[in-house]
């Protein structure tokens, strides 16, 4: 008899204990909220808004680097322009860059050029240590 009654007090539990689930997930939440800002890659670039006025032709104070629809890579310093490999460009930026770091850096692109070749050419500037690139368009006569 005294089994019995040990049984009577001991009933399974028709509950689910949650606890270690809710545990599993804090820690998911956590592991992604680590991951997630590691996954987005990018070039940081400041877009002008859309009614916003031409900034002056300051051309000649700025080292400029092209791509033509070839895929060929130009940097014009002071006028003088002439083609170049990616891997030149970038050590020449650092070494212009190292003698004057306030000298500011634009890209022209073909627009028949694919997208890969002026990401590519804005890596390599952001490589050589370049904090900010303008990007150069032609004015809309619309």
């Amino acid at each position: 008899m005294a089994r019995s009654r040990r049984r009577n007090k001991r009933r399974p539990m028709a509950e689910i204990n949650v606890v270690p689930y809710i545990d599993v997930m804090l820690v998911l939440l956590v592991i992604f909220m680590i991951t997630a800002p590691m996954l987005t890659q990018g070039v940081d670039v400041e877009l002008p808004n859309a009614n916003a006025a031409p900034i002056q032709d300051n051309e000649n104070d700025a080292m400029i680097a092209s791509v033509d629809a070839a895929g060929q890579f130009y940097l014009d310093v002071g006028g003088k322009q002439e083609a170049i490999a990616l891997t030149e460009l970038q050590d020449r930026v650092r070494k212009i860059l190292n003698q004057n770091p306030r000298m500011p850096v634009l890209v022209r692109g073909d627009k028949n050029v694919p997208y890969g070749d002026v990401i590519g050419l804005m890596v390599a500037l952001q490589g050589a240590g370049v904090p900010n690139v303008g990007l150069v368009t032609e004015p809309d006569n619309n």
